[in-house]
This record gives structure tokens, sequence and C-alpha cells, in this order.
């Protein structure tokens, strides 16, 4: 079993950049991703958690950074509530070039959706994956999913649509959703 400064040292040595990356998908801003990848990996290590091998702490991490997202994503909106004043989020998600703009199309999301949607299709995991990541029943990544791909397609188009068409969803009330 390789020594765990052994395995940080390589860790931020050789995957840094793509958790970065996966973390700026979530957060649409490289200094925030930066924050995040690193208390994910604070959090990570702090605990005298032993991994065998740089593969198991990026596993570790990413989930790790799926959960300080959320938590401070959640920290923010609370603050957001109590404060007097309005927050407003921009409107329009297509550029000139009649293009999506992915990172404001993924911020117009809630941090569940927007986990689900990055983690399905960046990190390309299948929902049992996604269920396991996340720390949450199969049937609500699937709900969250389906929910995810009808805002994107309400409010930026047919860009959005048939995104999550294969995935089967059952509403509350124990029938099948489109």
């Amino acid at each position: 079993m390789a020594t765990w400064p052994a395995v940080l040292d390589e860790l931020i040595r050789t995957r840094r950049g793509a958790l970065v990356g996966f973390a700026a998908l979530l957060t649409g801003d490289l200094t925030s991703a930066e924050d995040v990848v690193h208390d994910a990996i604070v959090k990570s290590f702090s605990r005298g958690r032993g991994f065998a091998h740089v593969n198991q702490a990026d596993a570790y991490v990413r989930r790790a950074i799926v959960s300080v997202f959320i938590d401070r994503t959640r920290r923010e909106q609370r603050f957001r509530d109590a404060a007097p004043a309005l927050v407003g989020r921009p409107d329009a998600v297509v550029t000139s070039e009649g293009n999506v703009d992915l990172d404001r199309a993924l911020a117009s999301l809630s941090p569940q959706l927007r986990v689900v949607i990055v983690l399905r299709f960046y990190d390309d995991l299948t929902v049992p994956q996604i269920s396991s990541a996340m720390g949450v029943a199969e049937g609500t990544v699937k709900r969250y999913l389906h929910d995810a791909q009808a805002i994107l397609a309400t409010s930026y188009g047919e860009d959005f649509e048939g995104v999550a068409d294969e995935v089967s969803v059952v509403t509350p009330t124990g029938r099948r959703a489109r």
C-alpha cells in the first residue's frame, strides 16, 4: 500500500487538471472549481483514509467534489434567501452564433440536477453509477435526469430535447412518465 503523501502527490500531479475540469462544469467558474477541488482533496485526505492507489483516491475525491459543490450551493442559497437583495441569473444562454452556452445552461439548474447531468454526459456514468456516486436511489437519479432535460428543453429549446429520452422515469403516482 502506498503512503498517503505519495498518493496525494501523484493525484495532484497527474489528475488535478481533470478534477478541476470536472468541478468547473459544476461551478461554471474556474476559480470556484479550483476552490471546490482543494476543499474536496482536504476533506478526502484529512480523515486518515488510506488510499491504496491514485485511482481509488481520484474516485473518492470526485465524489467529494460533488458533495462540496452541493454544500456550497446550499450555503450560498441560504445566504441569498436571508439577504434582502435579489440575486438574478442571466436569461440568455444562446450566443450570437446560435450555439448554446453550456456553462450558463448548467448554471440554470439546481445543484442536484446539474450534478446528474454532468455525471451522466461528461463522465458518461450509468444511472446505477450516478446513484452510487451521489448516494441516492436510482429512481431519484432518473427523476433528476428527466427534470433537468425538461427544464433545459423548455428554457433553451430543442438543443436539449431528447437528452434523457432513454431514461425511464416513474412518477410519484407509480405511472411511467415519457
